[in-house]
């Protein structure tokens, strides 16, 4: 699925946005690229053929699977069948470990850990790379790694771990805090090590549920509550050569994005393809802002502007906890405030740099925002911007610059879509569905 530079020459440098008319309509979101990526290495460490139906093109995804093939594993495509992979176990030797060096463009290069693991026994990686939005450790990565008795070895520009070959059976950990790279690495690690695992203060995202869902499915005895999540290994072994299969969930963040574009625009759609409970959360602070907005099992739907003037304006704080605000709808809704009444406060301590990267692209365009500290913002509404020339610096940076652009006078020129397109296949098509005055410009 790598693109060749021929290819890659022709997609598009540049996006022009104008405004225009409310966005209205229906579009369908892909696969979520945050939950097809541990997915897929979840696949690579189960050791049984795997087929993953909804996988996104995004460029991250399209990354991971050029890693999994480097690193042994086989990858077919059933004819007819869009957007599906098969993922089989491969011929590693330990005399063969990969070098892996492309791992360091994507942060999710460390969910391929435990496959590595019971490939070679041991992984070699640089460290992870992605979007540039703070410092974001892998320490609890590790140290989940060495409860299960690895050794962790930290170089410059690479970690590796080599595993114990010591047979374990219960590992429990607890997190200081709900890490969902750390809790997948020890759900993974403890399936490669066929181990129970209990672990304390987990991650319970969607993107972990789906992993842990997808596990169960396979056999694995999966209990979770608010505090502890405890799995442990199927009774029997499967049948050779059963295989599994697993769906990728829709892009709730791209259903969140384009929900907040159709409300910045004044506009109604119906956005469908995901799971409702996903979006929850984003949907209850549109209504706190008066936005009438519906979510069913498997869609949201916007139903016109803003009803009156929005309460005490919007509080969107990034949080881990259970049904908490997951960080990456947080840029959206700042583009969407921008033009909504009331003052408004915004909070991100998950990624320390998001907002050094987000405010200063939103003031380009005239956008008046008061950084109270390097992870908190707050803005009052609404306000009028002005098309300018901005650049996508990292994925929902850029997404929330076509809402801002959506609704600001003028023509808005938007750069650095390498970086959208690593998390979008082709967010820019979705809305030219609900009627957006888009652009693209080839390089």
């Amino acid at each position: 699925m790598t693109l060749p530079n021929s290819a890659l020459a022709a997609l598009p440098h540049t996006l022009t946005v104008r405004p225009g008319r409310p966005l209205q309509g229906a579009v369908v979101v892909d696969g979520s690229k945050n939950a097809c990526l541990p997915l897929l290495a979840a696949a690579a460490a189960s050791g049984r053929h795997v087929k993953l139906s909804n996988v996104p093109a995004s460029t991250d995804v399209t990354l991971m699977l050029g890693l999994i093939q480097q690193a042994g594993f086989r990858l077919s495509y059933p004819v007819g069948e869009s957007g599906c992979l098969i993922l089989s176990p491969g011929g590693a030797s330990a005399a063969t470990l990969p070098d892996l060096a492309e791992a360091a463009r994507i942060r999710a290069s460390y969910y391929l850990v435990p496959a590595l693991l019971a490939a070679y026994g041991t992984a070699r990686l640089p460290w992870p790379g992605g979007c540039q939005v703070g410092a974001r450790g892998m320490g609890e990565h590790l140290r989940a790694y060495e409860t299960f008795g690895d050794a962790v070895q930290r170089e410059a520009g690479h970690y590796r771990v080599t595993v114990s070959g010591r047979r374990l059976g219960t590992v429990a950990l607890d997190l200081p805090f709900r890490s969902r790279g750390a809790t997948i690495a020890a759900v993974l690690r403890a399936v490669v090590a066929g181990c129970r695992l209990k672990l304390g203060n987990p991650n319970l995202s969607p993107e972990t549920t789906t992993v842990l869902a997808a596990l169960q499915d396979s056999g694995w005895e999966v209990h979770t509550d608010e505090d502890t999540l405890t799995v442990g290994p199927p009774e029997a072994s499967p049948a050779p050569n059963a295989g599994l299969s697993w769906t990728v969930p829709g892009d709730k963040i791209e259903a969140g994005t384009v929900a907040c574009a159709i409300a910045a625009t004044g506009g109604q759609g119906r956005i469908e393809g995901l799971r409702g409970g996903d979006v929850r959360p984003l949907a209850s602070l549109l209504a706190h802002a008066a936005i009438p907005v519906t979510v069913t099992s498997d869609a949201l739907t916007v139903h016109g502007p803003a009803q009156g003037g929005g309460g005490d304006g919007l509080r969107a704080v990034a949080s881990l906890a259970p049904d908490g605000l997951d960080a990456d709808f947080e840029p959206a809704l700042i583009a969407l405030a921008l033009g909504l009444p009331g003052t408004h406060l915004f909070g991100d301590s998950i990624n320390p740099g998001r907002h050094s990267n987000l405010l200063g692209q939103l003031q380009r365009l005239g956008a008046r925002i008061d950084a109270l500290s390097p992870t908190q913002c707050r803005l009052t509404g609404p306000q009028r911007l002005t098309g300018a020339l901005v650049e996508a610096t990292d994925i929902r940076t850029g997404s929330a610059l076509l809402i801002a652009a959506l609704s600001a006078r003028g023509l808005t020129t938007l750069t650095g879509l390498e970086q959208l397109r690593r998390g979008h296949a082709d967010l820019p098509a979705k809305l030219r569905a609900l009627g957006a005055d888009i652009t693209e410009a080839a390089r």
